[in-house]
């Protein structure tokens, strides 16, 4: 995943564009990138984040840059922000996306003129630079933005920083937001709303999908109008989104409260003796579970912050099962001889709620009664970056529907996501089994929608149903 933020400020924006970038620490912990325009020229700095936060890599060289208009990033994945050259001017880009055919766009580009690209050392080709090369390819750079946007299959959002000013563009169905914020003498852009009010600004506006405005200290200017349709990820609310967060109006810490309120709802008479979320994501679902049940909210396991603060893990499956184990610190008196509800935003592989669960059976506890704040993952997504899976088979949810159908088992995965069906019944039952829960239910597709309060149309809802 990832996340950006950009300000254009009368004074000095170095400040502003340092912590309002730090405030998006939850969205990647691979690298981070600065830059920034001052006296005809730019200023870039680019961090490894994998051992240390973003602000420790950082601070040192926010002494030493200077200007008045500026992006950065957070990014799991490239190094970020690059500063281009082209016939369109001088001009610094990050993006926040996934092109799924990099391979035909690079031929295209090829076929069109361009002479070459740098290769990474893992041998592909920085998905920002093909972005900036799909936008030097036409006569403008909003011209250029919306072709990129066009051609790229996958999602594209971006800040594309000049000398004037920051052209702010969200991806043409809007799977990604962001929002602007205004002050005295700036504005500021960002994927996450709460990343500036701390910085003095106040929201100002959502850019709607497709939309491409023009960010100055003076103004926001809209270049080109939002389009209707909208399919802004799902996920942004049950998992990556900071609490403190709002998409097109709906707050992410009061939808997962009302998310745990549906689940509490569907469980009425289970009998337990408290309810407890997976930090940190599953905490706001048992608040909203507890509220509803009237079961007692309580923290069996404590996560140890001062050495594990951040919320993604390494990049080896092994290491980030070890990290997540080692985070948690149980609290015996709250654990033995007790029933429990645990919460948590979703299961991926399983490795690590089953952890958790063996965890918890070791500490003494006589039931663990698991619930999911989303339905079963059943398609890995292919908009967005938000998980290091390589194959749809690395789901365990697709593992299982293997396992009970065999080879053709594709054809009747629909089958498997509608929870009203007994194939999604045996489903649930079997995750249930091999993971040992003394009981196990996914929240419904329908319900967390109803959560949200938004209409269903708006939302990505692919890695759910495979519903494009």
């Amino acid at each position: 995943m990832g996340g950006f933020f950009g300000v254009a400020s009368k004074t000095d924006c170095v400040f502003d564009l340092f912590f309002g970038i730090d405030y998006h620490s939850h969205l990647g912990t691979k690298r981070g990138g600065m830059a920034v325009y001052a006296d005809g020229a730019y200023q870039r700095v680019i961090h490894n984040i994998e051992n240390s936060p973003f602000r420790t890599k950082f601070e040192n060289d926010v002494d030493e840059m200077h200007g008045l208009c500026g992006i950065g990033c957070i990014s799991d994945t490239e190094p970020q922000p690059l500063i281009v050259r082209s016939h369109l001017g001088h001009y610094a880009i990050t993006t926040v996306g996934r092109i799924n055919n990099s391979d035909e766009l690079v031929e295209e580009a090829f076929a069109a003129g361009t002479s070459h690209f740098l290769e990474m050392t893992a041998g592909n080709i920085n998905p920002t630079e093909l972005v900036a090369a799909l936008i030097n390819s036409q006569n403008s750079i909003p011209e250029g933005i919306r072709y990129a946007q066009e051609k790229i299959n996958g999602s594209m959002s971006l800040l594309l920083l000049t000398p004037d000013g920051i052209y702010a563009a969200r991806d043409r169905v809007g799977r990604t937001p962001i929002i602007i914020g205004k002050k005295d003498g700036a504005h500021c852009a960002a994927f996450e709303s709460f990343s500036f009010l701390n910085l003095g600004y106040e929201p100002m506006k959502e850019l709607g999908p497709g939309e491409i405005d023009f960010v100055s200290a003076d103004a926001v200017e809209i270049v080109r109008a939002p389009d209707k349709e909208m399919k802004i990820c799902s996920f942004l609310w049950v998992y990556f989104g900071y609490p403190t967060s709002t998409y097109e109006g709906v707050n992410v810490e009061a939808m997962r409260c009302k998310c745990g309120d549906y689940l509490a709802l569907r469980d009425e008479g289970l009998v337990a003796d408290s309810v407890a979320g997976v930090p940190d994501s599953g905490i706001a679902h048992a608040i909203g579970y507890a509220n509803r049940s009237e079961i007692p909210y309580s923290r069996p396991f404590i996560k140890y912050t001062p050495t594990w603060p951040r919320s993604f893990m390494p990049q080896k499956q092994s290491q980030r099962n070890l990290i997540a184990h080692m985070k948690l610190i149980p609290v015996g008196d709250l654990i033995k001889d007790k029933k429990l509800i645990l919460i948590d935003d979703s299961i991926v592989r399983g490795t690590q709620l089953q952890e958790t669960a063996e965890f918890l059976y070791k500490s003494g506890a006589r039931e663990v009664h698991i619930r999911l704040a989303c339905p079963p993952i059943m398609y890995g997504c292919k908009y967005l970056n938000f998980s290091r899976s390589t194959s749809d088979m690395d789901l365990i949810s697709r593992r299982i529907v293997a396992m009970l159908e065999g080879a053709d088992h594709e054809g009747k995965l629909e089958l498997y996501c509608n929870p009203d069906t007994p194939e999604y019944a045996r489903m649930v039952e079997e995750i249930r089994k091999m993971m040992n829960f003394t009981t196990l239910k996914y929240q419904r597709l329908d319900d967390m929608i109803a959560a949200s309060g938004l209409p269903e149309e708006k939302f990505c809802t692919y890695c759910w149903d495979g519903r494009e």
